[in-house]
């Protein structure tokens, strides 16, 4: 941290701020503002929501008793100056980081985070739940919930607010509206919001002091109250959060602290029954030029120079795999006029932006709303057309019941993209793609494949544009792939069949998804030792190649299962059919890698797959642990 801060180097935790004059707020928060882009532009991470808040967080923290008030952030993109402000100054240059802070809230990180999330939508769900347990226990701390306009607009937060509406907790909840969640928000309640925004700013401060002085005290007649709700009434029409219960303030300038500090104090000190909703309107990337010109206001960025806002990013001449997911479907989309896409608010991660550029009738972007997401492809698949759903694996966790229910059921023919299988890096657990292989390959009439390399993943998706009679998914990595040369569009492979890369005695390695590498290495390592052994490309988790399966297993006497996945999954379903078999009973050494059953915390991910055991010399030990070798090998350092 810069030692000439004036404000924020005597500040360690949110009591400190309280030393501090209103007046000197702006000058702590420009400072705050500044550590954080420092910090970001060291480590990388997300920018433009938490230079957004900058304001908000220092207000929040300067009116409420946090931790015994409860600040819930949705997300968690947004919290980088909350970590700042709550003990966390000094290891702010470890986001994202091995060891370092989580770039989400965390409870096991610090006190001031209640409510630990990385997906969105969560916080007003959770906000109620704490409110109710402190009415339970008779306790009268505050809880505030920071939610976004994007993501209100996902089906959980409507829950919630109907459930809080109708409950009279008191709780406040702060809709932080920016126009801009990870992409442009879509829908209806962004042109509803939008609307609310398109006049003055809802009422003077002096219009706002009157009006909460009026709406909270007890003492107002019943004629006062209808008089109010008049004024409401005519100056925005009503809104949609007064019929769900709430007691709505807005729009607020989320950047004025001569705003927010005395409509926080009077919403805190309030004795209204029932939750309060204050609408701030914010501008992401604030306070830096880059992120504010960004058309993603910096919304996700890596290292970079702060003096030019230049990026700092890995050069490879490799192909990501979503950029070759997206340049398949384009190329067959131009052949077949039934194919759709559909991603939920995640179009340039997922690469449909680059489908929806050249079909843009034909792209749908639902906002987030995963469940929503499956059954609307569900629909499309109804009348013949071919849904792809491009869906991070961790996100379409969110979307299980609509996966089994309205499409797995129905046998419709929608296709899951499966982005971001596997461990993926500084996002940590909340963003692993660690179940998708269970929880889709227990499912009746799927077919669930994984590639291996970017060249199987062009073979799968050339093959899940024939699947018309069921649901398919096909999963691919985070990141580059590994230089193969792509096939044409024409090219196939048969549903069901695996694919021997080589052949070996004794071992054999069935391969599920992309550490066919790390295999390939452990072979070459244990061919240098004398160990020759046979590596196969399963390709499929579901059906599976029982024909190859069968002919493995009768001919080597120890066979091994690889895949980036829970416990439960392709291995299990492997395991499940030898046993069928009697093959287990015939003397033949079954062992089955799979992630380890925790979550791993944030790192590089070739270190995280060191930590899970899923590395090349892990595979190699796991080898020669099974054959009973006296090999030994020497240890990496």
């Amino acid at each position: 941290m810069k030692q000439d801060y004036k404000y924020l180097k005597d500040i360690n935790f949110p009591s400190d701020i309280k030393k501090l004059s209103p007046n000197d707020l702006q000058k702590l928060s420009d400072e705050v503002r500044e550590e954080m882009i420092n910090a970001v532009s060291v480590t990388g991470g997300h920018l433009g929501a938490g230079l957004g808040v900058v304001e908000l967080t220092v207000a929040l923290h300067y009116i409420f008793d946090t931790p015994n008030d409860k600040l819930i952030w949705d997300v968690g993109h947004q919290t980088y100056p909350h970590k700042i402000l709550t003990g966390r100054k000094n290891k702010i240059k470890t986001l994202r980081q091995g060891d370092g802070l989580s770039g989400f809230t965390k409870r096991s990180e610090s006190e001031y985070d209640p409510f630990g999330a990385a997906h969105s939508s969560t916080s007003i769900s959770s906000a109620l739940g704490i409110a109710e347990a402190n009415k339970l226990s008779n306790k009268s701390n505050n809880v505030v919930a920071v939610i976004g306009d994007g993501a209100i607009s996902a089906g959980m937060a409507y829950e919630a607010m109907n459930n809080a509406g109708a409950s009279k907790t008191k709780m406040i909840v702060i809709l932080n509206d920016n126009d801009m969640s990870i992409a442009k928000p879509v829908g209806a309640m962004r042109t509803y919001l939008a609307r609310l925004l398109s006049g003055k700013i809802y009422f003077s401060l002096r219009e706002t002091f009157k009006l909460i002085t009026s709406a909270f005290s007890k003492r107002f007649s019943a004629k006062a109250g209808k008089a109010e709700d008049f004024l409401r009434s005519a100056v925005t029409g009503g809104t949609m959060f007064n019929s769900l219960g709430f007691y709505y303030i807005g729009p607020i300038d989320g950047h004025d602290l001569d705003s927010l500090l005395p409509i926080l104090k009077n919403a805190r000190d309030s004795k209204h029954e029932g939750p309060i909703m204050i609408h701030i309107k914010t501008q992401k990337g604030k306070g830096y030029s880059y992120a504010e010109k960004a058309s993603d206001n910096y919304h996700g960025v890596s290292k970079f120079n702060v003096k030019t806002g230049e990026q700092i990013k890995s050069v490879s001449n490799l192909p990501a795999y979503t950029k070759i997911f997206a340049n398949t479907l384009v190329k067959h989309a131009q052949r077949d006029s039934k194919i759709v896409g559909v991603t939920a608010a995640m179009p340039g991660g997922t690469g449909l932006d680059i489908f929806g550029k050249q079909f843009p009738k034909r792209m749908f972007d639902v906002g987030i709303a995963e469940q929503h997401a499956v059954t609307f492809a569900a629909g499309l698949a109804t009348e013949g057309y071919k849904p792809y759903a491009a869906i991070y694996s961790t996100f379409l966790q969110r979307a299980y019941d609509q996966v089994v229910h309205d499409v797995a059921i129905q046998s419709l023919p929608v296709r899951f993209a499966i982005d971001r299988a596997g461990l993926v890096g500084a996002d940590g657990p909340t963003h692993a793609g660690s179940f998708d292989i269970t929880y889709l390959s227990t499912l009746p009439n799927f077919v669930v494949m994984a590639a291996s390399n970017e060249a199987e993943l062009v073979k799968m998706i050339n093959t899940s544009v024939d699947i018309n009679d069921k649901p398919c998914a096909f999963r691919y990595p985070r990141g580059f792939g590994l230089g193969v040369e792509l096939p044409s569009i024409d090219e196939k492979i048969q549903i069901g069949k695996g694919k021997i890369i080589l052949e070996g005695k004794k071992l054999a390695i069935l391969n599920f998804g992309a550490r066919l590498n790390e295999c390939l290495i452990a072979a070459e390592n244990l061919k240098k030792k004398g160990i020759n052994i046979t590596i196969v490309d399963a390709r499929f988790a579901k059906p599976l190649d029982e024909n190859l399966i069968w002919e493995i297993a009768t001919n080597h006497e120890a066979l091994i299962t690889i895949e980036e996945g829970s416990i439960g999954g392709f291995g299990s379903h492997v395991s499940n059919f030898l046993s069928e078999k009697n093959l287990l009973d015939k003397g033949l050494k079954f062992r089955s890698m799979t992630l380890p059953d925790r979550f791993i915390d944030q790192d590089k991910p070739e270190l995280m797959y060191k930590i899970a055991g899923l590395d090349a010399l892990s595979i190699e030990e796991k080898i020669i642990d099974l054959l009973n070798s006296n090999i030994v090998l020497q240890k990496q350092k």
